[in-house]
């Protein structure tokens, strides 16, 4: 089951299943009838506003955001989505802090609830930093559906293993 690196902890019989689906030649279009559309925010400042709106309705408390971007650096097969950095310095006598969140350019054409899901985590890292029940009861707060569009990215990124090719 090597070839299901992206499922490692899940249950047994959903992995029969996946794999019955790829064995048929019907993971992709399994995943095309279940997100058809893609996202329209193709361009840094558009991801900015939708990053700063989520925010802003889930976590006005938290600190600032002082960029988004998309990021060619940053790419599935390193199994990295996005990545939350946040940098301290001294100015003065005050201590600032800029937080940024990358998201990886490969999400310029995917199904919005993909962008939404990995938008969702990095923003939880601005008030969790580690991948604890607090962290993931805080994307649930912010998207209900988190945990079931986290499996279908994973089947997402399952496909693209196997198949190698996007169906974006």
């Amino acid at each position: 089951m090597e070839r299901l690196k992206y499922l490692g902890g899940y249950d047994p019989k959903l992995k029969e299943q996946v794999i019955t689906l790829i064995e048929n030649n019907k993971l992709g279009e399994v995943m095309l009838k279940k997100y058809p559309d893609l996202h329209e925010i193709p361009t840094d400042k558009m991801l900015y506003d939708y990053v700063i709106d989520i925010k802003n309705q889930y976590l006005k408390k938290s600190n600032p955001i002082s960029k988004v971007s998309y990021d060619s650096k940053i790419n599935f097969s390193n199994q990295a989505l996005g990545l939350h950095t946040y940098v301290s310095r001294v100015q003065g006598s005050k201590l600032k802090t800029k937080n940024e969140i990358k998201i990886s350019s490969q999400f310029k054409k995917m199904p919005l609830e993909f962008l939404r899901m990995i938008v969702v985590h990095e923003l939880a890292h601005l008030k969790e930093k580690s991948h604890d029940k607090s962290f993931y009861k805080l994307c649930e707060y912010m998207e209900p559906n988190y945990h079931q569009f986290e499996f279908d990215m994973r089947l997402y990124l399952t496909y693209m293993d196997i198949f190698k090719k996007s169906l974006y």
